[in-house]
């Protein structure tokens, strides 16, 4: 009884835990946007900076884009993540959004390797520092298809100096782009939030133990 009612009382203060994180994800992620320098700043100071709405300037570097396998809107395909060249000098991976599976040679999309300066706002997301999952393979750097977004070894692929890179990603917003790819607005906030279903189980069954219980005394009891 006290195990089934503390991993219900678990339960419940996980629920809390989850609905005060999902507040703050989407506050950041409406609040106006901020420079991308602040970001950093806030990184350094070990503040969260996922989903924090930003925006940063430069060029893009359209010759060194990754590729990250992807689906969106149930279509197979990459997200571009492409280096802009800021005017300091330092260098920022922006996710700009979907293509489709064979749309990933640039030459098949010409419309989308936009030059000169830009201004991309959308949602600063943190870099992983190890692969997710085991069941997840190995990233190609040789065919430039990315399975998960190590963004160490994305910069290293391109040649870019790995002290100029900011330690984070830009995921572009939807703003229609010429062509109409890549198609921004693909960041998911998806977190699984089972807590109130999991405490009603635990304290469900902790109510089936002591109705079985004072039902097996009442038996004893009775002659």
């Amino acid at each position: 009884m006290a195990i089934l009612l503390s991993l219900g009382t678990w339960q419940v203060n996980r629920l809390h835990w989850k609905e005060s994180l999902l507040a703050d994800i989407d506050e950041r992620s409406h609040a106006p946007a901020v420079d991308v320098s602040e970001i950093a700043a806030r990184l350094a100071a070990g503040e969260e900076i996922d989903y924090r709405h930003a925006s940063a300037s430069g060029r893009f570097l359209n010759d060194k884009e990754r590729h990250f396998l992807a689906t969106f809107d149930g279509q197979s395909g990459f997200y571009l993540y492409t280096p802009l060249e800021m005017a300091d000098g330092r260098y920022l991976f922006v996710n700009r959004g979907f293509v489709p599976y064979d749309r990933k040679d640039p030459k098949s999309r010409p419309e989308s390797l936009v030059e000169g300066e830009q201004t991309i706002t959308g949602l600063a997301r943190a870099k992983l520092n190890e692969k997710p999952s085991s069941l997840v393979p190995d990233n190609n750097e040789g065919t430039n298809i990315f399975y998960w977004k190590d963004l160490t070894r994305m910069a290293a692929s391109t040649g870019l100096p790995e002290d100029r890179v900011l330690p984070f990603f830009l995921d572009a917003d939807a703003t229609p782009v010429a062509g109409g790819l890549p198609k921004g607005g693909v960041t998911q906030v998806d977190l699984p939030n089972s807590h109130l279903q999991y405490a009603i189980t635990w304290y469900g069954l902790a109510f089936a133990l002591a109705a079985v219980t004072i039902a097996g005394l009442f038996r004893r009891k009775t002659p």
